[in-house]
This record gives structure tokens, C-alpha cells and sequence, in this order.
């Protein structure tokens, strides 16, 4: 008996994971879209193990965040923000200093 082995884009692969996580039964996830139970507990899995989690926007529009990612990236943020607002500080003394010379 020869086996057939599916190939699922990530794409579908992510939408299934944000179906699974938002509905909370994988079970009726898997069913509804056609693919097996097992399948789909598997890239659930992979997913919290990689940190995503599916997280609703403003506008109700749900996502998968990778939240080591978000960690990240706020942390190269603040890192900036503060350095420029050290640049800024600088910038207005100097300002201040060169006013006072004219």
C-alpha cells in the first residue's frame, strides 16, 4: 500500500495553527479543514514551542506573533529611542550655546 504524503504551504500551515489556537478545539480545526488530528496538534505544538501566540488587533483581525520576536525588537527600540534622545539633549545645548554667542 503506497502512502501519500500532503504537502500544506505555510501559509495554510498558519492559518490552521491561528483556526486551532482561536477556537480552541483542534479537533473541530482539523475536521473542518480536512486534515488529520495528529497533523495539526503537531504544528500547534511547533508554534508555542517557537513562541507564537495569536493575538486579535484593534480591529478584531487575528495574528500570529512570534513574541521573542516583539521582545526583540522593543528592546532595539528603547535602545535607540534612548540614544537619541541623548543626541537630542546634545543637539539643544549646542543650540543654546551658539544663541548666546550671536
Amino acid at each position: 500500500m503506497v502512502r501519500t504524503v500532503k504537502k500544506y504551504t505555510e501559509e495554510f500551515k498558519s492559518e490552521a495553527v491561528q483556526l486551532a489556537l482561536k477556537s480552541e478545539n483542534v479537533n473541530q480545526a482539523a475536521i473542518s479543514l480536512g486534515i488529520p488530528i495528529g497533523t495539526l496538534y503537531a504544528w500547534v505544538e511547533k508554534a508555542k514551542a517557537s513562541g507564537v501566540q495569536v493575538v486579535a488587533d484593534a480591529n478584531g483581525v487575528v495574528n500570529n506573533v512570534n513574541v521573542k520576536n516583539l521582545i526583540d525588537e522593543n528592546r532595539e527600540l528603547k535602545k535607540r529611542l534612548s540614544r537619541l534622545e541623548e543626541e537630542k539633549a546634545i543637539l539643544k545645548k549646542a543650540a543654546a550655546y551658539f544663541a548666546k554667542e550671536l
